[in-house]
């Protein structure tokens, strides 16, 4: 196993169609191979942004007929760079998309595929109902993937309020997860922080995530702070709120290893029971 990954996080501001993205993430891979970088990691929903059901519905197929799959695949083979593509909208099995996720490997072959399994519905003060359930299917299945430094867990965005999934990657072995995320700014201004450092400490994993910045085409306005954190929950990237651009980051892989010997909450997990004490019983 390799333990230095060179780590480049794009943070963008998705448009409502394929080509302006591709021409986006052609941009970051060229800079982080200029850097000399192993790893390119993209925001969720950064092959497609768009609230047009009807305009998007004839712009997405399957994964093989998906452009900006297809072009991150060509540009992580051209640049000899793996690339965790974030996500993009492709077809699901009922009629509904899935928010689908690849990492692709230097030679431009997918190594894993993820579809966003939690699903963000939920209501905010002062805005009106968020229902993605409402255009996408959820995924079934959490992915692990065993890659030159080590195994590797995929997630999106709402994932990460589901600790137990981060807990899981790290039990059978990961020793860093993608989080890819769209914050919206009142959730990301309250939690995004917090959350993402809390599931470094509690898997005692590196957390990779790329996030989505600024005002889009569709008028959607996401929170941005791309982060990278290491195992002890320190903040080690944070690219700001204010705009798109790339950061380069260097990770030492052998520091997973050295927190969870230090804090081995892993192994000190314990079966328990909950118990329910009844208060008094009061007479009519």
């Amino acid at each position: 196993m390799q333990n230095n990954l060179r780590l480049c996080v794009a943070q963008m501001t998705s448009t409502t169609h394929h080509a302006g993205n591709i021409a986006f993430v052609k941009n970051a891979v060229r800079h982080a191979a200029k850097a000399g970088c192993h790893l390119l990691a993209l925001p969720e929903v950064a092959g497609l942004m768009n609230r047009d059901p009807q305009e998007v519905r004839g712009m997405v197929g399957s994964e093989a007929q998906d452009p900006f799959v297809t072009a991150c695949q060509a540009l992580a083979k051209e640049h000899g760079i793996w690339i965790e593509t974030g996500s993009t909208p492709i077809a699901g099995p009922d009629g509904r998309f899935l928010n689908h996720g690849n990492l692709i490997d230097d030679q431009g072959a997918i190594r894993a595929r993820y579809d966003k399994i939690h699903l963000f519905d939920v209501s905010l003060e002062g805005q009106a109902p968020i229902g993605e359930s409402k255009r996408y299917a959820p995924g079934a299945e959490a992915v692990l993937v065993d890659t030159p430094w080590g195994t590797w867990g995929l997630s999106i965005c709402y994932d990460l309020r589901f600790p137990h999934l981060y807990r899981d990657y790290a039990k059978a072995g990961a020793g860093l997860v993608f989080i890819p995320s769209a914050f919206t700014v009142p959730t990301g201004q309250a939690h995004w922080e917090v959350l993402l450092r809390a599931r470094a400490i509690e898997a005692g994993c590196f957390v990779i995530a790329a996030a989505q910045v600024g005002t889009h085409d569709d008028g959607r306005t996401t929170y941005g702070h791309s982060l990278v954190v290491d195992p002890w929950g320190t903040v080690l990237l944070d690219m700001g709120g204010e705009a798109t651009g790339f950061g380069v980051v260097d990770l030492d892989l052998t520091q997973v290893a050295r927190v969870r010997a230090q804090i081995p909450s892993l192994v000190n997990e314990r079966d328990y029971v909950i118990r329910h004490e009844k208060g008094p019983t009061r007479g009519p």
